[in-house]
């Protein structure tokens, strides 16, 4: 199954904001790539950078999620996140959301940006 094919499986109220979310993806982080696979027990687009995964994005009966490796190694970049998003429900790595308001997409375009920036400062801060 294709990206788009498992997107226009989605609930109509979800396929434009998994389209917006996939396309901001792709066009913000050059290094991943998107395929259909399983994690965590169900299908999600998973986009690996070469040798890592980076993201996921899910669907499931009551919200959608998006995964975030950066986030889950970074606490306080997931901090960062839960401040920035006050509607969503946070796991230590993805973001639940049941639509656009809870996960607002210029969030979702200054990520990689702040993955970057907070990613940096907790190497600056560590024991070498």
């Amino acid at each position: 199954m294709t990206v788009f094919e498992f997107i226009s499986k989605q609930p109509g109220e979800r396929q434009k904001l998994f389209r917006e979310i996939h396309e901001i993806i792709i066009r913000e982080d050059k290094n991943v790539k998107a395929d259909i696979g399983p994690m965590m027990g169900k299908e999600m687009i998973i986009y690996n950078a070469p040798g890592t995964f980076k993201y996921g994005l899910a669907s499931v009966k009551s919200h959608m999620s998006l995964h975030l490796l950066p986030m889950y190694v970074s606490p306080k970049l997931y901090e960062k996140f839960k401040e920035l998003l006050p509607d969503a429900n946070f796991q230590k790595g993805c973001i639940n959301f049941k639509n656009g308001h809870e996960v607002p997409l210029k969030i979702i375009t200054a990520e990689k940006k702040m993955i970057r920036c907070f990613i940096f400062l907790e190497l600056l801060n560590k024991d070498i």
